[in-house]
């Protein structure tokens, strides 16, 4: 983290804008561009030297484009899909079965297994829990508390899709923050569902284009490699400042997850829930890979959706874009522990090891892709994780989604504080749509 400045004698000579927006996400984009059509002078300072945030677009060598972060649009995301119209992107639908195989080395576990069958059974108890919610679930209980009661393999295989669908620790998620956080995604079966769930459809030319194109409205209103050290508020606005200097406006919105946003110095101090979740939140752990190959050669033997519980659990997905003649891509996901164990690879054995996996499924030919695009969102300086910030035991639990009341001329956004579809794309639109709205209003 820099040295946080100790005086700040360029506060007079400031550069004046009406609004900044810290941080070009999502969020950060569509609360600039609300309040840019409105006619409001708007500045996006992002540290990274890249836009998109929690959402990154790779091109293939094949020329296709694959999402290594944030890229579905699930059922009920219409502020997605209507992102997607509006810069002309073409959506289409998975190509998934049913029920995903579940498969634990080269062996394919059965739908009426005792593992499949209690898991379903622990499964449908969850969703209770969840519902339940309030006073009811424990107050320091811990997910991994829950996952110690299950047996042997099922205990793995829940394990596996908690970390994937939530990228948490287990042992470091209360059952009580486990519960609202699944509540503004719609429940677990929507959470882990594929068609007509979180994984509905997806942006032929990548979530990450989306934002890209989003910040060329914008033009030169955005400026990457410019972290915010400080901001310092007082009733007529604030002053917010970097290492190349500062920006004198009249109300801020900072949209960085908590746990990054912890590095900017307040002065005075920011109050209450926002400043104890700056503190107390961390970033979930998450890897994502794309194995890009001429043509999807596994749909000569069936679907390629699987969940694979040996070794670190990965979760296998068919993200081909729609043409009958290909290529074909596959999408890997790792999250929670599972995800750090591979931090130590090289990226060529972490493609072997994930890869060689699935030859048995989905053929030899799973081995030898034409492309492979990969990345640890938790070891990203500039996101810390993914898909969202969850409170740390010790934190002693806080309502989610987060609250975003104004702290005198700063306002809040970011997925963690959207009413529902918290953690995805959608939840960043709306709360940016929220943001914007509330600077508006506050402007007169």
């Amino acid at each position: 983290m820099p040295d946080q400045p100790e005086a700040h004698p360029e506060e007079n000579t400031a550069v004046e804008r009406t609004v900044v927006v810290v941080g070009a996400g999502v969020a950060g984009l569509r609360t600039a561009l609300g309040l840019h059509d409105r006619g409001v002078d708007v500045l996006v300072l992002e540290a990274a030297p890249r836009v998109g945030g929690r959402v990154l677009t790779e091109t293939t060598a094949l020329g296709t484009h694959v999402d290594l972060g944030g890229q579905w649009i699930g059922k009920g995301h219409h502020r997605f899909t209507a992102l997607a119209a509006e810069y002309g992107a073409q959506v289409y639908a998975m190509e998934t079965p049913r029920m995903p195989r579940l498969v634990d080395g080269p062996r394919t576990v059965g739908v009426t297994s005792p593992t499949f069958l209690l898991a379903g059974a622990a499964l449908a108890a969850w969703e209770g829990l969840v519902r339940l919610g309030g006073p009811h679930v424990g107050r320091d209980a811990l997910v991994a508390d829950l996952l110690r009661r299950v047996p042997g393999r099922t205990r793995r295989l829940l394990q596996v899709l908690f970390e994937i669908a939530s990228t948490a620790d287990p042992e470091r998620l209360t059952l009580r923050d486990f519960a609202a956080t699944v509540r503004t995604m719609e429940g677990l079966t929507t959470a882990m569902t594929t068609r007509g769930g979180a994984q509905d459809s997806l942006v032929v030319d990548g979530a990450g284009t989306l934002a890209v194109r989003m910040a060329g409205r914008l033009g030169d209103r955005v400026r990457t490699d410019s972290a915010v050290l400080a901001i310092h508020r007082d009733d007529a606005g604030a002053t917010v400042h970097t290492a190349t200097g500062a920006v004198r406006c009249r109300r801020v919105v900072v949209t960085a997850p908590p746990p990054i946003a912890a590095a900017i110095e307040h002065r005075p101090p920011l109050p209450g829930e926002r400043a104890r979740a700056e503190r107390g939140m961390y970033m979930g752990s998450v890897y994502k890979a794309l194995a890009v190959y001429e043509r999807p050669f596994w749909r000569e033997r069936g679907h390629a959706e699987l969940i694979a519980i040996d070794g670190p659990g990965v979760g296998v997905f068919d993200t081909s874009p729609p043409s009958a003649d290909g290529p074909g891509h596959l999408c890997l996901l790792v999250g929670g522990t599972d995800a750090r164990t591979l931090d130590s690879l090289s990226p060529a054995d972490r493609r072997d090891a994930l890869l060689g996996r699935l030859a048995h499924h989905l053929g030899d030919d799973v081995r030898s892709p034409a492309g492979w695009h990969e990345k640890s969102w938790h070891l990203d300086e500039y996101v810390g994780g993914g898909y969202l910030a969850f409170p740390a035991p010790a934190a002693g639990g806080m309502p989610f989604p987060l609250g975003h009341a104004p702290a005198g001329t700063v306002h809040w956004a970011g997925t963690e504080t959207a009413g529902e579809h918290a953690g995805y794309v959608e939840g960043a639109l709306e709360s940016g749509e929220r943001a914007a709205a509330e600077v508006l209003a506050a402007l007169g």
